[in-house]
């Protein structure tokens, strides 16, 4: 169990962050709770009985990267106002994201429904990573606060010691979590190749995420409105 395990025994009411002296290489990782990075409140919350059986990894494509706590807390505001203001749903998408100052962001939170991924949404949790991932790599920082965060939520038991750890290219059709990420997280413990049976036959998405997209150059037709 790393420090960052330590520091987050108190987590379900994601209320304090607290400095971690990690053993790992991830440094000063904290645990912000939605309070500190500003959070509106959600519209509603449900929940789903845990352990979660899936981790799924996004990228935020947009906002870029960020590198300050500053500037992640901003990147963690500007999601939730797209996924609330612009696509009307309960909240930020994500349970959790990480930024570039490789600290951990509370979105939704462990056990409770989420919007990131179709069909696995009361089942999973969704972790995005603050950039654009299809070429680079995330700082190891990043990483390191997303594998802890994944090692934490195991140990206390909000996700399955069998875990399956997917990307989100294999449960809709979209480049995320990044060409480049993706081919990371492959390497990982519990990464798992979805079969067509697997991927096709789950219940119904709760609430399907689409990320922003950039401005469609006035040579190509406009996509329609979702």
């Amino acid at each position: 169990m790393t420090a960052l395990g330590l520091v987050l025994l108190s987590m379900m009411g994601y209320s304090q962050h607290m400095p971690a002296n990690m053993d790992n290489g991830a440094g000063t990782a904290r645990l912000l709770s939605r309070s500190d990075w500003g959070a509106r409140l959600p519209k509603s919350v449900e929940h789903f009985e845990g352990p979660a059986p899936y981790v799924i990894i996004h990228h935020s494509y947009m906002p870029g990267v960020c590198f300050s706590t500053l500037e992640c807390m901003k990147s963690m505001r500007d999601m939730q106002d797209f996924h609330q203001l612009e696509r009307g749903w309960n909240d930020i998408g994500y349970s959790f994201g990480i930024g570039g100052d490789g600290m951990i962001y509370t979105g939704r939170g462990f056990n409770v429904i989420g919007a990131h991924a179709p069909k696995y949404n009361d089942k999973s949790v969704g972790i995005v990573l603050i950039g654009d991932w299809r070429t680079e790599l995330p700082p190891k920082q990043m990483l390191d606060a997303a594998k802890n965060l994944i090692a934490f939520g195991v140990y206390k038991g909000y996700i399955d010691p069998t875990y399956k750890l997917l990307g989100h290219r294999q449960v809709r059709d979209t480049e995320c979590p990044g060409g480049r990420l993706f081919e990371e997280i492959s390497s990982w413990p519990h990464f798992t190749k979805l079969n067509t049976t697997e991927a096709t036959t789950t219940q119904a998405p709760v609430e399907p995420h689409v990320h922003p997209q950039p401005p469609i150059a006035k040579s190509q037709p406009a996509a329609p409105k979702a």
